[in-house]
Parts: structure tokens; sequence; C-alpha cells
């Protein structure tokens, strides 16, 4: 423990911004806590605590620091790695379950008993779903204070406050300061933001910092979105360097549409985003997917010095820095568009998404430019013909077509009856082992599924024809893929990226 603590204490004095949202330290002597990269003059040793969450320090009686904004560092990159009940309850958590559902809820999607959810929380973490859940409130707040003009009342229930003196009373613990004095300390003006509707057009939203840790390759990322763009879901706009993408969102208070823009912000930091809300309670879990989406919690340090010990890999690594891994803002979106693109994701897939979406997908009360419709869900084509893409132009493909509609129609019929879930928390293997006993569903399909609509950073898909290819421009195929444990989904897309 006291190596461990050394190590943080030294990430500490270099003001290391890799180590932001993986620890967090407190000071004795001005009862504050910090991410690492705090800017203010390092504390001695002997008045420094450590904690693994923000919610931890809250509940050891520290409030958070004015200057470095510890509610506002990326998410740990260990919960995506882990597959334990820790990992998969962070994930939940960060998605907004407990707000919506409480800790029996949070319990329930597990499979565990919420005294046992609740005791190795606290055991891992020094904080249990209840405190984690409130500093994720604390933080939607402080948001919504400084970017919207709405009233203090209509931001409490917001956030998921139970009560206003809830509310005032959080804030004053985590900040140490009103919600008035917070609002006054706005680093500009706000938004006039109310009520939001996604289906105006308008340019009124939240706004939003999206924070990442180290380099960002956003022109890559944008690339990849980009070319596997459905319409009406999905559109970027704009030339490179300077593209903003568009999507729409199925969130619990109805339907959002999330912007992102290309550009980086001055301290190339994270990724300005606006979010269209018709309930703003929706705005932890519209944040969190747009996140998963844009792979932002990723430690691409980490990930560059264990692939580049590959000498196979090494040049990639080193001419694609920050390079992410894009997830799913909608897992189960995620996997039909994996089934029903197949290895082709690109022409077939983007065009046979376009066909699904103008026949089930659910219409925007009035489009946002080239957004339309939300995307059909598990519901929608469990019982559908799917004749509307039977005939695809260019691409008849007969008896392989009718596998993969059939495939697509268990998938659809899995999802809807609950006999697979596909959510943050959902034991990934188990999942596997589900789509795999599905008609239709190989092995490369399911790898794929947990790899884009799951976020797991550690997959190979099996028979990857694009993964062969770039492994042979790579000249990897020789290579033990053993050794980019536990990030080979990007190996994966560094090989895919292989010039």
């Amino acid at each position: 423990m006291t190596t461990v603590e050394d190590s943080r204490y030294t990430a500490v004095t270099s003001r290391d911004a890799r180590f932001d949202g993986v620890f967090f330290f407190a000071v004795s002597t001005t009862g504050i806590y910090c991410r690492p990269s705090c800017p203010a003059v390092t504390p001695k040793r002997q008045n420094v605590t450590f904690y693994r969450t923000a919610a931890a320090a809250q509940g050891a009686g520290y409030r958070a620091c004015r200057r470095c904004r510890p509610d506002a560092v990326p998410g740990s990159p260990e919960w995506n790695v882990r597959a334990d009940l820790v990992g998969r309850a962070m994930r939940l958590i960060g998605d907004g379950v407990v707000d919506r559902e409480g800790v029996a809820g949070l319990a329930d999607r597990l499979g565990y008993s919420a005294r046992q959810v609740q005791r190795q929380l606290t055991a891992e973490l020094g904080a249990g779903p209840i405190a984690l859940a409130r500093a994720q409130r604390g933080h939607t707040a402080r948001v919504l204070l400084q970017t919207t003009t709405l009233q203090a009342a209509e931001i409490a229930f917001a956030a998921g406050f139970k009560s206003i003196r809830q509310f005032n009373d959080t804030m004053r613990a985590i900040y140490a300061a009103t919600p008035s004095e917070l609002r006054s300390a706005r680093p500009g003006r706000p938004s006039r933001a109310g009520q939001l509707a996604p289906e105006g057009g308008g340019r009124a939203g939240v706004s939003l910092r999206l924070a990442h840790r180290g380099p960002y390759a956003a022109g890559q990322v944008f690339d990849h979105l980009a070319a596997r763009a459905v319409t009406g879901v999905e559109e970027v706009v704009g030339a490179p360097g300077g593209r903003v993408y568009r999507r729409t969102l199925r969130l619990p208070g109805g339907p959002a549409i999330a912007e992102v823009n290309e550009r980086p912000g001055p301290a190339s930091g994270w990724l300005e985003c606006r979010l269209h809300l018709t309930d703003l309670r929706d705005l932890t879990t519209a944040t969190q997917r747009v996140r998963q989406l844009f792979d932002l919690d990723a430690d691409p340090c980490a990930v560059a010095e264990r692939l580049a010990a590959d000498p196979a890999l090494a040049p990639l690594v080193a001419a694609r820095p920050g390079l992410r891994a894009p997830g799913a803002a909608d897992p189960q979106e995620a996997a039909v568009r994996v089934v029903l693109g197949g290895q082709d994701p690109l022409a077939r897939g983007r065009a046979l998404g376009a066909r699904l979406v103008a026949a089930h997908g659910r219409p925007l009360a009035v489009p946002s430019g080239g957004l339309t419709h939300l995307f059909p869900t598990a519901d929608d084509l469990a019982g559908a013909s799917l004749d509307e893409v039977d005939e695809f132009d260019g691409f008849s493909e007969g008896d392989a077509f009718d596998g993969r509609r059939g495939a697509l129609r268990a998938l659809a019929a899995a999802l809807a009856d609950g006999t697979l879930g596909l959510d943050a928390g959902v034991d990934r293997d188990e999942a596997e082992r589900r789509l795999l006993a599905l008609p239709g569903i190989d092995a490369w399909h399911a790898g794929s599924i947990r790899m884009h609509a799951l976020g797991d950073p550690d997959v190979l898909p099996a028979d990857d024809a694009a993964l062969a290819a770039g492994a042979r421009r790579a000249d990897a195929g020789a290579t033990d893929r053993e050794h980019w444990r536990p990030w080979r989904t990007y190996a994966v897309h560094h090989l895919w990226n292989a010039p």
C-alpha cells in the first residue's frame, strides 16, 4: 500500500493528467480534494490522503477543488476493462440506473443482493451505490447551473434530487457553495436553454466539455463514424478538422439529439458537445452514452505502452497516437447493425441500415437537419417481415441474405423477451454465450458485438477479413496476440487503419 500511495504522490507532484479520474487526493489542511493534475501548489505528503472515487472523498468530508474541478475528469478506464461485480456496477451507475431504478434495480441487473453490492463497492471504492450516484448528481447539477438559465428548483429535479433541501445540502457539501454561488462563478454566459425539445432543430441545448486523457485521434474517430453513419439516425457535417457528428438518442425521458465537434478544446483535453434533450433528467445518461461512443474514458498511454512493445505494431502506434475504439450510444442498435452489415459495414451495412430505419424507426416529430428517426428497437424488429431489405440493389444474396435475416430476427427476439441483455452492466462472457446460441450468429458476430456494443477493450474477432488484411500490411500475422491483452480491441483498430 505504501508503494502504491508513493507512486500516486509522484503522479501528483508531476501533475500527471494520465491519472485524472483513476484516483483523487485530498488535503487535510485545506479540506479539499483534487485531481492529480491540479495546478495548485503540491501539498506535503503527510497531509495527503488518496481515494479511488470522488464519492469516497466527499464521504470523508472533503469538498471539490474549485480550481481543478475534479468532478469533470474522464472516467477510470478500469471500469471498462473489469468484468467483475464492481466494474459492472460502475458502468451501470454511470448510465444513471441508480437514479432511475434505485439500489434494488441496480442489484437486480447485476444478479446480486443489494447488501452484497453495497458491501463490495464500499470495501473497494470507499463509497456505496447511493454515494456514487449522489456525486454524479452533484456534477450534473453543477453543469446545469453553469450552462443553462433554468431555475434552481428545475435543476434539482432534473439532476435527480428528490427535494430542494437535498439538492442544497449536497451542493454545499460537495462544493462548499450554494447553487446561486456556483451559478455566479460560471466561466461564461449560459445558454438560454430551458425544457429542451430535440425535434425543434434550434441551437438551444446543454453545452458540455467531454474530457479525455492523453492524446485523442479525433480525425480517425470521425472518419470511422462518418463511414458507417446510417441515414436518418446519424450524420457528419463539415470539412475534416471541423466536422460535427450528430445523431439521435433514445433515452428514458424521450428522444434526444447529440452533437459533438471534431475540433478539440483550446487545451486539447476535451471535445465540445451539445445535447438537445426532451427531459433534462436524461443528461447523465446521455453524457455517458456519448462518452462510450467516442471512447473518452480510455487510457491511450497505457494502450500505447503495451502495444508498442510488439515490433509489428510499434510503427502503427507511433503513427496514430491516441487512436480510440469507438463504442456504441445504443448497444442494441450496435448489435443489430453488426448482424445486418456483416463484414461489409460500410456499403451494405449503411444502406441496409437506412432501409431498416425508414421502415421501422420512430420518426422525430420535427426533423433536425438530416436526422429524421430513432433507430428501431428490438420490439420493432422482432415481429417484422424485413421484406423492405430483402432485395437490396447490388447486394442480392439469396440464401446468404435469408440467413442474415434469420439471425437478425433471432437477435431481435432474444433482446425483446429478455433472453439476451446488452446493457452497460451485463456479464460479457454470458452475453457472448447467449449470442452464440442464437441461429445464424457465429463467433465473428459475437466478438464484434462484444467489441462494439459492449465496449470490451480486449476483443479479437474471429475470422475477421479486415483484421487479417491489416495484419498482412503491418506484417503482424505471426505475432503472439496474447501479449496485446488487455487492449486487443485497440490493436484491431490499429491494424484496420494500417496504411
